[in-house]
């Protein structure tokens, strides 16, 4: 298996302007995006902030390093006078005032057109966790957004033919980048593989920000996986790079920073004024938020978490980081955005229909009750239930108001760790789910209903590190056993005869289930915890 810097198909062309180079598969269909001006805008930015990219990554394992030898998260002290002081982000544009149902998916043709037409008020078109970044992926979904952008995409079912094309009236599009923590290893930059956020970003950017701002829209974003107010700096510092380099004006761009991983949570003041004149609020990343408690206190014993179905938003520790967020961006003007419920429609049993939608109307109404000012789904038919749930409460486009004063959450609340018990049945779905989203990864989907829930990256690396966590700290089940790798073993091979049985020799014998299983028991085996399993597993697309 070569490394993520050569693994490159056989019938690879070579391209480039400057020093970017591009050693992927290019039919005639990818010179649309991948023409040489905007290879050099990518190549511009990516010479620019690329080395404060990896100092970033740097500090973000000295961090964890002091984490390990026991330092305690907290807020900062010398960022204490921009929490104290009153200032607020810029003004927002009025297609980003009522945000309140969003609804996110991969980039594919078929769910761009679906989405826009959902009915939803904002489509976030993702790069990220619920997209596998093969390079056809990736490229594709460039050419999908920019047909997108101009109205012009269509889609014909190659089995039914069924025809899809764009409604007249169409949801606000935002694009969601990949993280910085990942590259883009079929586009080199003085040898080195570029940003996978700087490619993702740059090329939407270049080709679609102008055509946005003529139709009254802009280019607007989601950021994911920020752990610091540093990494937000950098976000800025290329915003406005970028828009200069167009001859934009600055502030055009406007970004949500999901806030999911721990580190964050103590910086949310900090994230927002570093982006003031580009932001357009914060989102409860839940997902990716547990999956960074778990990974950030990997080593302390007292950290460990009981089964991940019973750790819920009602938990102290989520309950109190989402308080925290609706607080911080209402007291700055600008929106707090909730997260999403993993609950999908289901066709042929109206009784556990029932049950899977009464749980995302609980907990849309939860959100909307807090003081969220709009919220996610994974599927078109969920718009109108949250729809209807924001509309009850939130007469307004928002509830963007005075934050509450009486409010005040300390870093134990977002450091209390939830009670409850580790189970056989948990550490089952944790395979299950592990196992089945990564051979669904490799194969080249990021997005995956499995068992009536719609899993992505994030859920998946739940999974992996809570495994990972009870192996380390030999975590008793409710039945006494004590995790260790040998009943893990025992219990994978019956969940991959389960995962056999569900889907059937011909799809097992026809995935990449073969790399799958033994790369996640690598993962699960490993002394030190990896970061991302998506680093890893990317070697193998």
């Amino acid at each position: 298996m070569t490394d993520s810097t050569t693994n490159i198909a056989p019938s690879t062309h070579e391209a480039g302007e400057g020093c970017l180079v591009i050693r992927g598969e290019l039919p005639d269909t990818y010179h649309t995006v991948l023409s040489p001006e905007a290879l050099a805008f990518v190549a511009e930015l990516e010479m620019r902030f690329g080395r404060r990219r990896l100092e970033l990554l740097e500090r973000r394992r000295e961090r964890q390093s002091s984490i390990d030898a026991g330092e305690r998260p907290n807020f900062l002290p010398e960022t204490r006078h921009i929490r104290s002081s009153e200032w607020q982000v810029g003004p927002l544009p009025k297609d980003l005032l009522d945000r309140r149902v969003e609804i996110t998916g991969p980039v594919d043709r078929k769910m761009i057109i679906n989405a826009l037409n959902s009915g939803a008020n904002v489509f976030m078109a993702d790069f990220e966790d619920s997209s596998s970044p093969t390079w056809a992926n990736v490229i594709e979904g460039q050419i999908n957004l920019y047909d997108a952008v101009r109205g012009s995409i269509e889609y014909r079912h190659p089995k039914s033919g069924k025809h899809y094309r764009l409604a007249e009236d169409t949801a606000t599009l935002m694009v969601r980048p990949r993280g910085w923590h990942l590259e883009e290893k079929h586009a080199l930059c003085n040898g080195r593989p570029v940003s996978a956020s700087i490619f993702d970003f740059g090329l939407f950017f270049f080709h679609n920000a102008r055509e946005l701002i003529a139709k009254g829209s802009g280019p607007y974003f989601y950021l994911p996986k920020l752990e610091n107010h540093r990494e937000a700096r950098l976000w800025n510092d290329l915003f406005l790079a970028a828009q200069d380099l167009l001859s934009i004006p600055a502030g055009t761009i406007k970004a949500t920073v999901l806030i999911e991983h721990i580190l964050a949570a103590f910086e949310m003041d900090e994230i927002l004024h570093e982006l003031r004149d580009h932001s357009a609020g914060l989102n409860c990343g839940r997902w990716d938020y547990i999956f960074s408690f778990i990974k950030v206190f990997r080593n302390n014993p007292s950290f460990v978490l009981p089964d991940r179905n019973s750790v819920g938003m009602d938990r102290h520790f989520l309950s109190s980081y989402s308080k925290l967020l609706i607080k911080t961006c209402h007291r700055r003007g600008v929106h707090a955005m909730g997260g999403m419920a993993a609950q999908i429609p289901i066709k042929d049993d109206a009784k556990r229909n029932q049950a899977a939608l009464d749980c995302v109307l609980q907990d849309k109404r939860r959100e909307v009750n807090a003081g969220h000012d709009g919220t996610w789904v994974a599927h078109p038919g969920l718009v109108e239930m949250a729809r209807a749930e924001f509309d009850a409460v939130m007469h307004g486009p928002h509830q963007i108001r005075a934050s509450d004063p009486s409010l005040t959450v300390t870093g134990g609340d977002l450091l209390q760790v939830p009670v409850g018990r580790a189970t056989e049945m948990g550490l089952r779905k944790n395979l299950y789910v592990g196992l089945r989203y990564l051979e669904s990864w490799l194969a080249g989907h990021g997005c995956v209903p499995i068992n009536n829930l719609m899993e992505d990256a994030a859920t998946c690396e739940i999974s992996r590190v809570q495994i990972w966590q009870w192996l380390r700290h030999k975590t008793k089940l409710s039945d006494g056993r004590v995790v260790n790798i040998g009943l893990v073993k025992t219990i994978m091979k019956e969940e991959v005869k389960r995962i056999r049985e569900d889907l059937g020799e011909d799809r097992m014998l026809a995935g990449r289930f073969e790399i799958a299983i033994p790369l996640f028991l690598k993962m699960l085996e490993a002394q030190k915890l990896l970061p991302f399993m998506t680093s890893l597993a990317y070697r193998y697309i």
